[in-house]
């Protein structure tokens, strides 16, 4: 699971891509947390602390092709995510795409910023079979 802070469809930053390796942005608004059962992810979001220029932040499922070179996203289904408050008591649970057979990296969903400062969720669904590192080159991050 990893979150990407954006302005239109390109990442603020690389500090602004969450994954294994970066679990928060600079200014803490975005931070990856262990999972407690029955999530097998997690990341914490404050809406109100994202950068003013964010106006999507695009929540992402990929596979680590080092654990699982013969993995592929075909049996990630009937996932969703769900959304809690601060003391952990469930608001609500949003549906997202399905993986498919060859691909390694999927867009879940984006949170996206409206002119009145609310955010809605809009359904992702592009899958990326060149894994998590064609799907940030996408949106803007170089990869070495």
């Amino acid at each position: 699971m990893c979150a990407l802070v954006c302005h239109g469809n390109r990442v603020l930053s690389d500090d602004h891509f969450v994954f294994y390796n970066n679990p928060r942005t600079p200014d803490g608004a975005v931070r990856a947390l262990p999972a407690t059962a029955p999530d097998k992810a997690a990341i914490c979001v404050a809406f109100d602390a994202l950068p003013d220029d964010c106006d999507r932040f695009v929540l992402v499922a990929a596979v680590d092709p080092e654990v699982n070179p013969d993995a592929d996203l075909s049996g990630f289904t009937r996932a969703g995510i769900r959304l809690l408050d601060p003391g952990l008591a469930e608001l609500g649970r949003l549906e997202v795409s399905d993986g498919r057979p060859g691909e390694t990296a999927l867009v879940l969903g984006s949170f996206r910023r409206r002119s009145n400062g609310d955010w809605d969720f809009v359904l992702g669904g592009r899958g990326y079979p060149g894994g998590l590192e064609e799907l940030v080159r996408d949106f803007g991050i170089e990869v070495e």
